[in-house]
């Protein structure tokens, strides 16, 4: 299984340095059971006042059609998730009793994020994409107004690199990086770094 754990500056958690973003999926087939514990995860996750503002549409290639209805919103650059057995959308329920809830973005991405990890630990692999239609996906899945589609989610086994495309494969095999901590922890006023790199 090809591996990209995170070359960290310090010490982290073992699963938060190997959640990595895949495009390679293998053809194994997510069973109904580690289905259900990846959307277990999510469910436990902390929401503000327990408002609980995210939901998830989804579908496996077990149902052929429902799953190309999911990839059908997908934009073309990223046509690759078809692949994966598993596809989901992420939805946000964006009032809570009649009033606006400004942190449900937040809290969705706290339950996607904890059904992430929960997935690495199962030896699954996830990646999360921004490249979708969003009106189309209204449309097609009849999301009522006042919930806003966030996030498309392929999940599956992680797959061989050498199956995509060359531009692709380029992206999967090159290193992973992140911004330093002192250019986004700050103390006193924004901007100045916190000194703890």
């Amino acid at each position: 299984m090809f591996e990209k754990p995170a070359p960290a500056d310090h010490p982290i958690f073992d699963l938060l340095a190997r959640r990595w973003s895949p495009r390679a999926f293998s053809d194994r087939s997510v069973d109904r059971e580690t289905l259900a514990s990846l959307f277990e995860a999510a469910r436990w996750a902390p929401s503000s006042g327990n408002g609980q503002p995210g939901s998830y549409l989804v579908a496996t290639k077990d149902n052929p059609v429902e799953h190309e209805r999911l990839a059908s919103v997908l934009n073309p650059g990223n046509a690759w998730a078809r692949k994966a057995p598993v596809l989901a959308l992420s939805v946000a329920t964006l009032h809570r009793a009649d009033k606006p809830n400004r942190h449900a973005y937040h809290d969705v991405a706290l339950a996607t994020e904890n059904l992430v990890i929960q997935a690495v630990s199962m030896g699954l692999a996830v990646h999360m994409m921004a490249g979708f239609n969003v009106e189309l996906a209204r449309e097609v899945f009849e999301i009522p107004a006042r919930h806003d589609p966030v996030t498309m989610i392929a999940i599956g086994y992680p797959g061989d690199p050498q199956s995509l495309p060359e531009d692709l494969r380029q992206k999967e095999l090159a290193p992973r990086q992140r911004k330093p901590i002192r250019e986004f922890v700050f103390s006193g006023k924004f901007g100045q770094p916190a000194g703890l790199e």
